[in-house]
């Protein structure tokens, strides 16, 4: 059975290719700095389990020093030029984008399909997992297709790879950080805090007032964390159960639909949230870091508005 651990040992290979690369590039300045951080990731992935609390805690440690300080250097592999590459993309034309789509038709076709696939008794992929398990094997899929379609050089991959690793520099394993960030939230009990300050300063029939509490929470708490999937625990256990569905007779299933758009919401209005709004902006090299969040911040603050609306209005029928 193809189990989780499979992905981090691909993820953890890549990581340490991007290491080595590092190490022998020249041209980059913190080459070291950069090499010691990508292997450091890479030892994450690939011995984290073992490592156990004290060696991950202090391996986290380092990779937040390494970055903090001075941050990253930026390496400068040999690539084609954008004459070359806008050539390629007009002999090719769509064709391009049958390597992108390889990705989520494999990630759904193991969710639907392969998850339920059985070889003498034993599952193919762990299907707690499958979908995750799926997402990767479309990338390696996808790459094979690439290289087998394209035939680039040998090593292009990883160094294309290493170079979009090095745009983005740190900020590629925020999700890793954010998601250990809420469960330091739950544990702490940051939910039954937050509770038990909106159960006293809210009125017990003051329907708009909980549901402006809960979607407006989620959206910051979005805004801090980065990610709405993390928010949604301890905002639905602080506001949306005890007081919207328990003490109001509010509706579950729209609380939690409408509360997800909310948190969607902060999304689009922090840093933290660094895969959908810093990345792009280093991936396109433009000049203002937080170009992409100024933009998107009035439909954001909009949309949040119209979902408060929305589920004031939605919740309370039944």
């Amino acid at each position: 059975m193809i189990t989780l651990d499979v992905v981090y040992v691909v993820g953890g290979l890549f990581f340490a290719a991007s290491a080595v690369l590092s190490a022998v590039d020249r041209e980059n300045s913190r080459r070291w700095k950069n090499t010691l951080f990508w292997g450091l990731l890479a030892m994450s992935f690939l011995f984290g389990s073992r490592l156990g609390d004290l060696g991950n805690g202090v391996l986290v440690i380092s990779l937040v020093l390494l970055a903090g300080v001075r941050g990253l250097g930026q390496g400068r592999p040999a690539t084609t030029t954008p004459e070359e590459r806008r050539a390629s993309a007009e002999r090719r034309g769509d064709l391009l984008f049958v390597p992108a789509l390889i990705i989520p038709a494999t990630a759904l076709l193991g969710a639907l399909v392969l998850k339920r696939v059985e070889i003498r008794g034993a599952h193919l992929l762990d299907p707690k997992q499958a979908t995750l398990i799926s997402l990767a094997l479309g990338v390696v899929l996808a790459l094979g297709v690439s290289v087998a379609w394209l035939r680039p050089p040998p090593l292009a991959p990883l160094q294309e790879g290493r170079r979009l690793l090095d745009i983005v520099g740190w900020a590629a394993i925020l999700p890793q950080l954010l998601a250990a960030l809420g469960v330091v939230f739950a544990v702490a009990g940051v939910g039954d805090v937050v509770g038990e300050l909106a159960g006293s300063a809210l009125p017990s029939g003051g329907r708009l007032a909980a549901v402006a509490a809960y979607t407006v929470g989620m959206a910051m708490f979005t805004v801090i964390m980065g990610n709405a999937f993390a928010a949604f625990p301890v905002m639905t256990a602080a506001v949306g159960l005890p007081l919207i569905v328990r003490r109001l007779g509010g509706d579950p299933a729209i609380m939690s639909a409408i509360g997800m758009l909310s948190g969607f919401c902060g999304t689009l209005m922090t840093p933290m949230a660094a895969n959908f709004n810093i990345v792009p902006a280093a991936l396109l090299g433009l000049p203002d870091r937080d170009g992409v969040i100024k933009v998107q911040l009035p439909t954001a603050l909009l949309l949040l508005i119209g979902n408060t609306l929305l589920m004031y209005l939605l919740a309370f029928r039944r």
